[in-house]
C-alpha cells in the first residue's frame, strides 16, 4: 500500500500539478515602458510586452529559461509565495511592471541595503478573481535616481538579463470582485506586510463611481491622525487595513480603492462593488385554479424589487405527471402571446415588471400545470411559481332555464295559496255572530 501511494505521488509530481508554495519559478510578462516625446511634442508611452520569468532562490543562481529576463527573487523578510492561496500554477496572471518613484529617494531601511534602488511591482492575479496580490521588488543599483520624471530616462534591461530583487512591500485583497445584496454588511479585504518594522505607513480608502471621489478612511502611524470610519486600528496595527461596510445600498457601488504608502512606495489595490438584488416572484393565482371551458381568466407572475435591470420571465406548460421524469420526458411548452408591463422604477431604485397573458379555458387543458419561471444575474437558478389548471364542463343551459322557471312557478302557486288562505280565515271570522 505504501509503495502504491508513493508512485502516486509521484506521478502527481510528474505531472506538473504543483502549488505556488512548491514552484520555484512562475512565468510572467513584463509589461516594459518606452516613453518618448512625438513630433507634435506630446508624450507618448509605448507599451512593450516582453517575456519574463519570476524564480525564487539565492543569488548566483543560474536561470531556469536563459532566453527570457529573470527577476531572481531571493530571501528577505516577506516571501511572496506566503501571500498567494494554494492554487495550481495555471490559475494564476503574473505581469511585473517599472515603477517610477517620481523622484522621491529615500533610503530603505534594511540591513545591508545600498544607497540606491529600481523599483518593479510584480501583481500575481487568480484567474477567477479570488485574490490579488502586488509585491514591490528592490533591485539595488549604484546610480542614483534621475529625478521627478524618472520614467524618461529608465535604463535598458536587457532580454536576458538577470536581475536580483528581493520583497520589501506587499499589498493583498481577497475580494477583488464583491457581488452584494442591499441592506447587508460587506467587509473588503486588504492587508499589507513590510519588510522592516516600524515604517511610517499611511493607509487610506477611496471610493470611486462615475468620476466621483470620495475619502472614506484615512490613518498616519507617525502622526497617529485618523479619519472616517471603517477599518479598526487595532487591526491596523497588524497589517489588516479590511474596510467594513456596514449598511449597503444602491449608491454603494462602485469601485473601493485600498492605499498604503511608504515612501517612496505607494501601493493600491481596486475592489469592484456591484450590488445584485434577487426579485421577488409571485402570481395572481393560487396552486390551484378551476374554470369552466370557455371562460377567461387574466394570468400574472410578478418580479419585483430586483436590480440590475436585466430579467427574464418565461411562462410554460407541461404535464405535472411527467415533469419529474429524468429519461424521455417532454420538454415543457413555452406559452405564445405573453405580454410584458413596462419596467417599474421604484423609489429605492430597484425594479419590478409583470408578465401575464390570458387563459381561455381548454377542457384538453385540465390539470396541466402552468409554470413561471423568472431568471437573475443574482440567482444561481430560477425562481419558478406554478399552479394547476382544472377544467370542467359548463352545465346544460336549457337545465338551467327548466330548473328556473318551475321555481318560479311553485314560488307563484305557494304565493296564491297564501292569499286564499288568508282571505278565508278573514271571512270566517266575519260570519261569527258573537
Amino acid at each position: 500500500m505504501g509503495l502504491i501511494l508513493k508512485i502516486l505521488i509521484y506521478l502527481y509530481l510528474c505531472a506538473g500539478v504543483l502549488s505556488i508554495h512548491e514552484m520555484p519559478w512562475l512565468p510572467c510578462q513584463f509589461t516594459d515602458e518606452n516613453v518618448f516625446v512625438n513630433k507634435e511634442g506630446h508624450t507618448e508611452t509605448q507599451l512593450i510586452q516582453r517575456e519574463a520569468m519570476v524564480q525564487f532562490g539565492q543569488k548566483g543562481d543560474a536561470p531556469i529559461n536563459p532566453h527570457a529576463i529573470t527577476f531572481l527573487i531571493t530571501g528577505s523578510k516577506l516571501d511572496l509565495r506566503r501571500y498567494v492561496e494554494e492554487v495550481e500554477a495555471e490559475q494564476l496572471e503574473c505581469e511585473l511592471r517599472r515603477y517610477s518613484t517620481m523622484g522621491i529617494y529615500v533610503r530603505w531601511p534594511v540591513q545591508g541595503a545600498q544607497n540606491y534602488n529600481e523599483w518593479f511591482s510584480c501583481t500575481i492575479k487568480h484567474s477567477k478573481r479570488l485574490f490579488t496580490v502586488t509585491g514591490f521588488l528592490r533591485h539595488p543599483s549604484d546610480q542614483p535616481p534621475p529625478g521627478e520624471q524618472d520614467y524618461r530616462s529608465w535604463r535598458a534591461i536587457g532580454d536576458r538579463e538577470i536581475l536580483t530583487t528581493t520583497v520589501a512591500m506587499v499589498i493583498k485583497t481577497l475580494t477583488p470582485s464583491v457581488k452584494a445584496g442591499l441592506s447587508s454588511q460587506q467587509k473588503l479585504h486588504c492587508q499589507f506586510a513590510l519588510d522592516h518594522k516600524g515604517p511610517n505607513v499611511t493607509v487610506d480608502w477611496h471610493w470611486q463611481h462615475r468620476g466621483e471621489r470620495t475619502r472614506l478612511f484615512s490613518h498616519t502611524s507617525r502622526s497617529g491622525q485618523t479619519h472616517g470610519t471603517g477599518v479598526g486600528l487595532k487591526s491596523l496595527a497588524g497589517g489588516d487595513a479590511s474596510y467594513t461596510l456596514p449598511f449597503t445600498k444602491m449608491s454603494s457601488e462602485g469601485t473601493y480603492v485600498c492605499s498604503v504608502s511608504v515612501n517612496p512606495l505607494l501601493a493600491s489595490l481596486d475592489m469592484q462593488l456591484h450590488i445584485e438584488e434577487p426579485p421577488r416572484v409571485s402570481i395572481n393565482i393560487g396552486p390551484k385554479l378551476s374554470l369552466q371551458e370557455g371562460e377567461d381568466q387574466k394570468v400574472v407572475c410578478d418580479a419585483e424589487s430586483y436590480f440590475p435591470l436585466d430579467v427574464e420571465i418565461v411562462w410554460y406548460v407541461q404535464d405535472p405527471a411527467v415533469s419529474g421524469q429524468r429519461v424521455g420526458a417532454p420538454l415543457p411548452k413555452v406559452l405564445p402571446n405573453v405580454l410584458l408591463s413596462s419596467h417599474k422604477h421604484n423609489q429605492d431604485k430597484t425594479y419590478s415588471v409583470s408578465a401575464f397573458f390570458y387563459l381561455q379555458a381548454s377542457l384538453r387543458d385540465s390539470g396541466r400545470q402552468f409554470i413561471c419561471s423568472v431568471s437573475h444575474q443574482s440567482l444561481r437558478v430560477p425562481i419558478k411559481k406554478s399552479f394547476i389548471l382544472t377544467v370542467e364542463e359548463p352545465s346544460s343551459w336549457l337545465f338551467n332555464l327548466t330548473v328556473g322557471v318551475v321555481v318560479v312557478t311553485l314560488l307563484a302557486i305557494l304565493y296564491v295559496m297564501l292569499q286564499y288562505l288568508h282571505s278565508a280565515k278573514k271571512k270566517s271570522v266575519q260570519k261569527k255572530p258573537y
